[in-house]
């Protein structure tokens, strides 16, 4: 029998320190883990490194001061193109970065998952990506063409958080959204993998969800299972819910406005789990609607 995998937010976060390497799957302002980026939050744990197809994540975590170094292929909330409170974290210079083409990023992912040191590739050659990374080295060909390459190194990720529709408690993960996002790659490059989920059911029942296909989150790669309801708000996670917009709008306007931060943040931040946090998003909601 496989063992029961189910945690909570606070033990998954339990088991992180300062100073690691997180990998976030996800993509953009889609399908986050974002009751355990929200945990996170929560938490004394900072100086992190992020490594992400960034979204209101990565926002959150310079906001509240968590993140040394963000490594991306990009920052944005979709529907608002680049995500303000990373904007002013990266203008100010709060943040180391690496900033990568998105090709070079997924071989990143896909060189630690793998357990392969770099993988070579043409990304990034005659791009910005070079001066802007001098980290990143080249590597000739042997063979007779004798091509140079980029040799990208993989990301060395102490966790990964991710999100999917439908977990059982073993840690098989079940996508039902058009993307995968790579979240795949996330869960097997990193050392301890934790997923969140809408939905914890019976393994038998994957195949009533979903096609065959859909199954690509492997319990061998999961440490950690947390069911958790609308877990990626406010972001999308189709087919059970669209992003909430409005919502979106709302956080995204309090890197202009100091108090409406300090507002945001102790009203949807500063409580005590993610169920606490559905409650003040409903009253909110209700608010605005009333």
């Amino acid at each position: 029998m496989s063992r029961d995998k189910r945690m909570t937010e606070e033990e998954i976060i339990g088991e992180l320190r300062s100073g690691m390497t997180i990998g976030i799957g996800g993509w953009g302002s889609r399908r986050k883990p974002m009751s355990l980026v929200r945990a996170l939050l929560r938490s004394d744990i900072c100086d992190l490194t992020v490594v992400a197809y960034g979204g209101p994540d990565i926002g959150l975590l310079c906001a509240t001061g968590k993140v040394k170094k963000a490594i991306y292929g990009f920052v944005s909330l979709d529907s608002i193109p680049l995500e303000p409170h990373f904007r002013q974290a990266r203008q100010s210079g709060a943040i180391e970065v690496m900033e990568l083409d998105e090709g070079a990023f997924y071989l990143g992912l896909l060189a630690a998952a793998h357990r392969m040191p770099f993988y070579p590739t043409r990304a990034g050659l005659g791009s910005d990506m070079m001066a802007m990374n001098p980290e990143l080295r080249t590597i000739t060909s042997p063979y007779d063409d004798g091509e140079t390459l980029v040799a990208m190194p993989a990301f060395e990720l102490d966790a990964a958080f991710i999100h999917m529709n439908r977990a059982d408690t073993s840690g098989n993960g079940q996508f039902l959204g058009p993307d995968l996002y790579f979240d795949d790659l996330f869960a097997m490059a990193a050392k301890k993998t934790y997923m969140s989920t809408e939905k914890i059911i019976p393994t038998e029942d994957f195949l009533t969800q979903g096609p065959p296909h859909t199954l690509r989150i492997s319990r061998i790669f999961v440490d950690g299972v947390v069911e958790a309801p609308q877990g990626a708000h406010f972001c999308e996670c189709p087919p059970d819910y669209e992003r909430d917009e409005a919502f979106q709008r709302m956080y995204a306007a309090t890197a202009k406005d100091g108090d409406a931060w300090e507002e945001f943040r102790g009203r949807f931040l500063e409580v005590a789990s993610h169920e606490e946090y559905l409650k003040a998003v409903a009253a909110y909601e209700a608010e605005i609607q009333g």
